[in-house]
C-alpha cells in the first residue's frame, strides 16, 4: 500500500525540500538586472586609475586654454589639474566652457601659437575694413546723434 501512495502524490512532496516545483513547473528565468551608472561613479573610477598611476596635484593654475583647430577655445577657470610624468599624463578637471577665438582676444595673444596667430590674422581680415578716420562704419539703420531723448 505504501508503493501505491508513492506514485500517486506529487513529485514536488516526494523530492526533499519541495523541489518539485522549482524543476518541473517551467517557471520563467529571472532577467539580469541592467546596472546604470552615474557620472559620480564614473569619476570615482577616474580617480581611482589615476591614483594607480602616480598621479601629483599641481597647485597655483588660474585657468587653462586649449586651442583647437577649428578656431574655438576650450576654457577652463580654477581647474584642478593632476600629472603624472612617468606615466606621460595630465588631467584637468573643472568647468569648461567653449569660446570663440576672438571673445577671448586681449587676454590670450600671449598664449597663441604660430598656426593660430595666422589664423587671427584671416580673422581680421574677414571683417569689413575700417573708414579713414578710424571709426567703424555704421551700420543701416543707425543715426549718428548721441543726444539723450527728452522724457
Amino acid at each position: 500500500m505504501q508503493l501505491e501512495d508513492t506514485a500517486v502524490r506529487p513529485l514536488d512532496e516526494v523530492l526533499p525540500g519541495g523541489l518539485g516545483e522549482f524543476f518541473f513547473n517551467g517557471t520563467a528565468r529571472r532577467k539580469k538586472k541592467v546596472v546604470h551608472r552615474t557620472a559620480t561613479a564614473d569619476d570615482k573610477k577616474l580617480q581611482f586609475s589615476l591614483k594607480k598611476l602616480g598621479v601629483n596635484n599641481i597647485s597655483g593654475i588660474e585657468e587653462v586654454n586649449m586651442f583647437t583647430n577649428q578656431g574655438t577655445v576650450i576654457h577652463f577657470n580654477n581647474p584642478k589639474v593632476q600629472a603624472s610624468l612617468a606615466a606621460n599624463t595630465f588631467t584637468i578637471t573643472g568647468h569648461a566652457e567653449t569660446k570663440q577665438l576672438t571673445e577671448m582676444l586681449p587676454s590670450i595673444l600671449n598664449q597663441l601659437g604660430a598656426d593660430s596667430l595666422t589664423s587671427l590674422r584671416r580673422l581680421a581680415e574677414a571683417l569689413p575694413k575700417q573708414s579713414v578716420d578710424g571709426k567703424a562704419p555704421l551700420a543701416t539703420g543707425e543715426d549718428d546723434d548721441d543726444e539723450v531723448p527728452a522724457p
